[in-house]
């Protein structure tokens, strides 16, 4: 008798925790509350955070997948990837973005290959660790023997900013755009072995 209340108050929390994020979708709309497909949202810490701590429902292991499933038309499908990133120079960051996969899967792919190969080159993804570590300025990264020559750093910090990676924040300063972090971070992701 014990074991069934359990499961029953088990069950009840699990409902209780869908209805509290339905209501927060209806009450925030779709992009602020997990966003459907098509929807991208960055925030800094200064910002409303895109979940609740400890929203994710006990023992449920694919909780942003059936999340998505059940956002997405299940004819078209849908990708999604997010995160929250807290950064050694005390800035926190939090970024989704959502789209369709049939949208993706018919796109041009060949637009992208530019980016993609901007962060092909050992020494500029050493770079952005750098800068996302809090070493943006062109004074410090040039006494960095990783990063090569001065003209070589020049030139990958160019790379770099052309491709959107970095931006200039003045005075020879240089940072990870916000909507680029967690991007930058699910690339490495998808990379490893």
């Amino acid at each position: 008798m014990e074991n069934r209340e359990e499961h029953i108050e088990e069950r009840l929390a699990e409902l209780e925790e869908r209805v509290r994020l339905l209501e927060r979708a209806a009450e925030y709309g779709a992009d602020e509350a997990g966003g459907g497909p098509d929807s991208e949202s960055a925030r800094d810490s200064d910002s409303k955070p895109v979940r609740e701590p400890d929203s994710e429902p006990a023992g449920e292991v694919f909780w942003a997948l059936n999340r998505l499933k059940a956002m997405a038309d299940p004819d078209r499908g849908a990708v999604l990837f997010t995160g929250q990133v807290p950064l050694p120079t005390g800035e926190n960051y939090e970024w989704q973005m959502a789209a369709e996969a049939v949208e993706l899967l018919q796109s041009d792919w060949t637009e992208a290959a530019s980016s993609i190969e901007a962060l092909g080159h050992p020494v500029r993804l050493t770079l952005l660790q750098r800068v996302l570590s809090g070493v943006g300025d062109t004074a410090a990264l040039k006494e960095d023997p990783e990063l090569g020559t001065t003209g070589q750093l020049y030139h990958h910090l160019r790379r770099l900013t052309a491709d959107g990676w970095l931006r200039s924040a003045g005075r020879g300063r240089y940072r990870v755009p916000p909507e680029r972090i967690v991007p930058l971070l699910t690339m490495l992701m998808a990379a490893r072995r």
